[in-house]
C-alpha cells in the first residue's frame, strides 16, 4: 500500500532519500507559499507538471483521504512537519503506518543559529491559530499567557499568526496588567521570512517593536539578558524551596485572601467547589462574579497551567482581585472587568465553569456557557432556595446533568472557656456536567 510522503522544505537541499521519493511521485502537493519556495530547489523542473496547488489546507486533506492509497503522493511542509506543522494532521486522519516523514529544519531552529543564541531550555510555543481564519483552533498558549511564562523562563521562541503577530506580542507583554517593568531587560528578536530570499532579522526592546510592523511567516525569540535570567531563575529556585517545604497547594485561609467583610467564599465551601469542578491541569477556566478572587486564586495556584478568567463588575472588588493575584503570584488569572453575561462574549470557551454570583441574569450567563461549552462541568453556590430551584431549571433546560450537594458548617467558639459549635448559613452546591 502506497504511504503519504511528507516532505520538509525551506532550509536546506532535500537529502538523498527524500529527493528520491519526491521525482518518483505521481503528484506533489503544496501551497501558493511553498511552491515559491520550491521552485528554487533543483527537483521542481522534473516534478513542476505533477504539482497540484489548492487552496486551503482542508482541500489538500481531502484530496489525500481520496487518492493516496491509488497514487505515490509527496506533500510539502513547511520546515519540520511534525513541529506544529501539517505532519499531525496528517498522521491524525491516515494513521501512522500511513505516512513517511523527511523533516528539514524547523523554522525556529533557524531562527535560534541566525541569532546565535541556544536554544538550551527554551520554551518553544506555538501561538498560530491554523491557516483559516475562520476555523481558528485552539492553542496550548494564548498570546495573554506570555507574561507568565516569562517569569518562569528566560527565553521562549513562539511561531505566530497574522493576529498574535510580533507587535501585539509586544504589546500584549508592555500591558500594565502584565508587570511590564519586570521585563524590561527583554530582548526581542524577530525573524521575518527565514529561509526566503528577503530574510530579515529585527532586534529591539518591547517598546521599539510596538510600534513597527512585520512580514509574515515570521518567528519571534523572547531573550532577558543573563543578569536577569540569573536573577529570575533564583528566584524560581526559592520558590521551588519554599514549596517543598510547606508542601501547600491548595488550602488559602479566609485571613490570607484580602476581602471586603464578609464577602468571600468559606474555606470549607470553597474547597468542596473546586473539588465538584474537577479542574484540569490545562484549559479554560470561568470563575464568574468572582468577588476577590478567592476560588480563581486556590484553582490558579493548584492548576498552573490552567488559564483562568475572573469575571467582577465591582471596582472594590476587583481591586481585591488584583492584590489577591499579584499577592499569590497567581499569573495564570485574567481579570475581566464587567458584567455577566456581556464580559463573557469575547472569552475563549470554558472547560469548566464557576458561578459564585449572578446578580440576577443566572438563566443568561448560563445560556451563554452553554453554547460555548461542548463538555465541561458548572458549578452554581446557592445561599436561597430561590436560587437553587433557577440553578437548577436553566441547567437542565440546557441539557446539564444535574446534583446538588448542601454544605452545613459549624464552627467552634469559645463561650465561657468552653468550646461550642456555631453554625453558618447552609449553602448548596449545583454542580450541572456535560458529556
Amino acid at each position: 500500500m502506497n504511504k503519504l510522503n511528507v516532505i520538509g522544505i525551506g532550509y536546506r537541499p532535500l537529502d538523498k532519500r527524500a529527493r528520491d521519493v519526491v521525482l518518483n511521485s505521481d503528484v506533489v502537493l503544496a501551497n501558493s507559499r511553498l511552491l515559491e519556495v520550491f521552485q528554487t530547489y533543483r527537483e521542481y523542473e522534473d516534478v513542476k507538471d505533477r504539482i497540484i496547488v489548492h487552496n486551503s489546507v482542508y482541500e489538500t486533506l481531502d484530496y489525500i483521504v481520496d487518492n493516496y492509497r491509488g497514487k505515490k503522493i509527496s506533500l510539502l511542509a513547511a520546515g519540520d512537519p511534525m513541529f506544529f506543522g501539517i505532519g499531525r494532521l496528517v498522521v491524525e486522519k491516515l494513521g501512522r503506518g500511513a505516512v513517511e516523514v523527511y523533516p528539514d529544519l524547523s523554522s525556529i531552529q533557524a531562527a535560534f543559529s541566525r541569532i546565535r543564541e541556544t536554544s538550551n531550555n527554551a520554551l518553544l510555543i506555538s501561538l498560530h491559530h491554523g491557516p483559516d481564519p475562520a476555523k481558528r483552533r485552539k492553542p496550548e498558549y494564548e498570546i495573554s499567557d506570555l507574561p507568565g511564562l516569562l517569569k518562569k523562563h528566560d527565553k521562549i521562541a513562539i511561531l505566530t499568526d497574522r493576529i498574535n503577530n510580533p507587535t501585539e506580542i509586544a504589546k500584549e507583554i508592555l500591558k500594565p496588567s502584565a508587570l511590564s517593568s519586570r521585563f524590561s531587560a527583554l530582548n526581542m528578536y524577530i525573524c521575518e521570512k527565514i529561509g526566503y530570499p528577503d530574510e530579515k532579522i529585527t532586534e529591539g526592546t518591547l517598546q521599539e517593536i510596538s510600534g513597527q510592523s512585520f512580514e509574515h511567516p515570521n518567528v519571534v525569540v523572547l531573550v532577558q539578558n543573563t543578569e536577569l535570567g540569573t536573577r529570575n531563575s533564583e528566584l524560581r529556585t526559592q520558590t521551588i524551596k519554599s514549596d517543598q517545604r510547606s508542601g501547600i497547594k491548595f488550602g488559602l485561609k479566609e485571613t490570607e485572601i484580602q476581602h471586603s467583610k464578609g464577602l468571600i467564599t468559606k474555606d470549607e465551601v470553597r474547597a468542596v467547589t473546586i473539588h465538584k469542578l474537577m479542574l484540569p491541569q490545562k484549559g479554560v477556566f470561568w470563575d464568574i462574579g468572582a468577588g476577590s478572587g478567592s476560588v480563581s486564586v486556590e484553582a490558579a495556584r493548584g492548576c498552573p497551567e490552567l488559564k483562568v478568567y475572573a469575571v467582577e463588575k465591582n471596582e472594590e472588588q476587583i481591586r481585591h482581585l488584583n492584590a489577591n493575584k499579584d499577592g499569590f503570584g497567581a499569573d495564570n488569572v485574567e481579570i475581566i472587568e464587567g458584567e455577566a453575561p456581556e464580559a463573557l462574549k469575547a472569552l475563549p470557551a470554558p472547560d469548566r465553569v464557576f458561578i459564585g454570583g449572578s446578580g440576577g441574569s443566572l438563566y443568561d450567563i448560563v445560556n451563554v456557557v452553554s453554547t460555548g461549552m461542548s463538555s465541561g462541568i458548572i458549578v452554581v453556590n446557592a445561599t436561597t432556595i430561590e436560587t437553587l430551584n433557577e440553578a437548577m431549571q436553566c441547567l437542565e433546560q440546557n441539557n446539564f446533568e444535574v446534583l446538588v450537594s448542601e454544605v452545613s458548617i459549624s464552627r467552634s467558639k469559645v463561650i465561657g472557656q468552653r468550646r461550642h459549635m456555631s453554625a453558618l448559613n447552609p449553602v448548596f452546591i449545583v454542580i450541572g456536567e456535560k458529556k
